[in-house]
Order: structure tokens, then sequence, then C-alpha cells
């Protein structure tokens, strides 16, 4: 029974709420729409601005890891070719087993 009443005392603050909000509105129905309207196209034009900006940075990214991953690779094959390098070095210059 206590859950009827919760319910029955939302349903009346929710049309009590309504009922003041029609009551108090600083502007007609027209006004409002309208108003809502722009308000939902400033938060198009926002949300459209950040993905765009997030793209941007997200490219950035990319490409700065993509520049960082080729010279860590370069730097790689320099080592190995090194390594090679002296492997050789170290045999050519290995003495000779009697």
């Amino acid at each position: 029974m206590e859950d009827d009443s919760k319910l029955s005392y939302f349903f009346l603050g929710l049309g009590l709420g309504v009922a003041v909000g029609v009551l108090f509105a600083p502007k007609s129905g027209t006004e409002t729409r309208g108003f809502i309207v722009d308000k939902a196209g400033e938060g198009v034009g926002y949300v459209k601005r950040r993905g765009e900006e997030l793209r941007d940075t997200a490219t950035e990214t990319i490409e700065r890891s993509k520049e960082t991953l080729r010279r860590h690779k370069e730097n790689l094959a320099a080592a190995v070719d090194a390594g090679k390098q002296a492997y050789r070095d170290a045999v050519v210059n290995e003495p000779a087993a009697e």
C-alpha cells in the first residue's frame, strides 16, 4: 500500500510542477519552442566542432605515432646491422685453430 501512496504523491507533484510551469512560463509556447530549437541547434554545432577537433587531434596523434614507430624501426635495423657486422668482424679476426 505504501508504494501506491508514493506513486500517487509523485504524480501529484508532477502535475503541480507542470501547472506551475505553465502558469509562470516567461514566454509563450511559440517563443519557448523557438528557444529550444535555437539551443538544440547550438548544441548540434558544438558537438560538430568538438567532433572535428577530436578527429584532428586523433589524426595528429596517429601521425606522430607512425613517425615514432618508423624511427624506432630504423634504429632497430641499424642495431641489427651493427650486430651482424660486429659478428662478422669477430669471426674474420678470430685466430685460426691449430
